[in-house]
């Protein structure tokens, strides 16, 4: 079959839409979001007007219930994005209990795969997903069935920093093909590669001066948390780069005291010249991570932190400072969603050269 382009994409954990935005930029069509996150469809509502969104649990969505959708992508190939929450499978420690039942939102999205066997299939999700099984697991499972169904694929943990990321972000990202052999786009940035790794200051030191607690009149999303005295007093004690550690005794918190070694990025400054640590879901919280702005006495605006995801000024993010938050940590970031979206459309076109080569077109 001679598939017309542009890929149509139906994102099943879409959160605000990261991997959507990136998916976008090298010309998809996203033809259907999904998620339970009110918060995250409202963002992803005014994001991607007119878009198909389901704001259900998947596990309430019936696999015939998107046939209509696509049967209106025939002629073009179609991707399945399955990017599921990650705190299951994250080694941080959180308050989800060990059998948490997100861990069967991969077995939820297989039964879509499996019921429409569509073309492509992309997967991002923290390292770790695939050894939570002792073989009988939701990523075996998953593996056991790209096989069956005779897909193409490949998984591994990589770098988000090695495509242009400007944050230290490992993640695992499986892609599939049913139309052939397909690999990982290659690495751009890096020690070994032409161009260095993309730095906080590539990326948002244009940003205009605010103080904590403040909103910018005119960027969007440009709003920091407010910090409590003593907060502030932390944080301008602390130059760039730096940490807790620089803190004057009468500052230490109790739970710090006696030379504790742990948790040294906690109300730590971002450096400039360097990629950002990953972001979480507290991203714009001083005392959850180095998210203190290099320079500026507060934590990174909300702002900050979807440029640091690579999201443009342009994605506007909607809900309360939490919320917003949550958002841009679950988010796959827009730059490498984009890097692996050229990539499957640059695999269709070459599979279908060859094709066309060979005479089986």
């Amino acid at each position: 079959m001679k598939y017309q382009l542009p890929v149509k994409v139906f994102d099943f954990f879409s959160g605000c839409g990261g991997t959507c935005r990136g998916f976008l930029n090298v010309g998809m069509h996203i033809v259907s979001g999904l998620d339970n996150d009110p918060d995250a469809g409202r963002t992803f509502k005014q994001n991607f007007p007119g878009t198909h969104f389901i704001q259900e649990d998947i596990k309430s969505v019936q696999c015939e219930s998107l046939q209509p959708l696509v049967d209106d992508c025939r002629g073009h190939p179609i991707l399945f994005s399955g990017c599921a929450p990650c705190q299951p499978f994250t080694k941080q420690k959180t308050s989800h209990r060990a059998d948490d039942n997100r861990q069967t939102l991969l077995n939820e999205f297989l039964r879509f795969v499996k019921f429409y066997e569509v073309e492509f299939i992309f997967i991002e999700n923290v390292p770790g997903l695939q050894r939570i099984d002792n073989g009988d697991g939701p990523f075996r499972m998953l593996i056991s069935t790209l096989d069956k169904l005779r897909y193409k694929y490949k998984f591994e943990v990589i770098a988000s920093q090695s495509y242009g990321v400007p944050q230290m972000r490992r993640r695992l990202v499986l892609i599939a093909s049913r139309l052939g052999d397909i690999d990982f786009p290659k690495q751009t940035h890096g020690p070994s590669y032409c161009s260095k790794y993309s730095t906080v200051r590539d990326w948002i030191a244009d940003l205009p001066p605010i103080h904590a607690g403040e909103t910018h009149p005119i960027v969007p999303n440009h709003r920091a948390a407010a910090l409590s005295p003593i907060n502030l007093k932390r944080i301008q004690s602390v130059k760039v780069g730096e940490d807790r550690r620089s803190w004057p005794e009468p500052l230490t918190l109790n739970c710090h005291a006696n030379g504790y070694p742990g948790h040294t990025d906690v109300y730590g400054r971002m450096r400039w010249d360097a990629p950002a640590t990953g972001l979480t879901t507290r991203c714009i919280s001083l005392s959850n991570g180095r998210f203190g702005h290099p320079e500026q006495n507060r934590a990174i605006s909300v702002r900050e932190a979807a440029r640091l995801q690579t999201f443009p000024n342009s994605f506007i993010f909607t809900g309360s400072l939490n919320a917003m938050a949550r958002q841009i940590g679950n988010a796959v970031p827009v730059l490498l969603a984009e890097r692996f979206g050229r990539n499957f459309v640059q695999h269709l076109i070459d599979v279908q050269g060859e094709r066309t080569a060979s005479g089986k077109v």
